[in-house]
């Protein structure tokens, strides 16, 4: 039988302290979130909560997740860390505009 890698934490959500439970990587990603705009994790929580998802709270904070970091994300980003065959086309433009 597999283990799970979620990691159940506590956070304090509209109706009190309450347990969420998401993989590593989601939990450090929402604590970057947090970090980039000065919030505590249970003030962030609540917003999401607030903004009214159809499913539960766990999966309003992943959709959260993805949707903060997809929008967040420009074709220049993508070029930087070498992904994908955006790299052709945005390096040509990103050397000009650095010289």
């Amino acid at each position: 039988m597999a283990t799970s890698r979620l990691v159940n934490r506590n956070v304090v959500a509209e109706r009190g302290r309450t347990s969420m439970r998401l993989e590593p990587e989601l939990w450090d990603m929402l604590s970057e979130i947090c970090e980039r705009e000065a919030q505590d994790m249970s003030t962030l929580v609540r917003q999401i909560e607030a903004a009214g998802h159809a499913g539960g709270r766990t999966s309003a904070v992943r959709v959260y997740i993805a949707n903060y970091f997809h929008v967040s994300s420009t074709e220049v980003g993508h070029a930087g860390v070498g992904h994908g065959p955006l790299l052709r086309r945005v390096a040509p433009e990103m050397a000009r505009s650095a010289a």
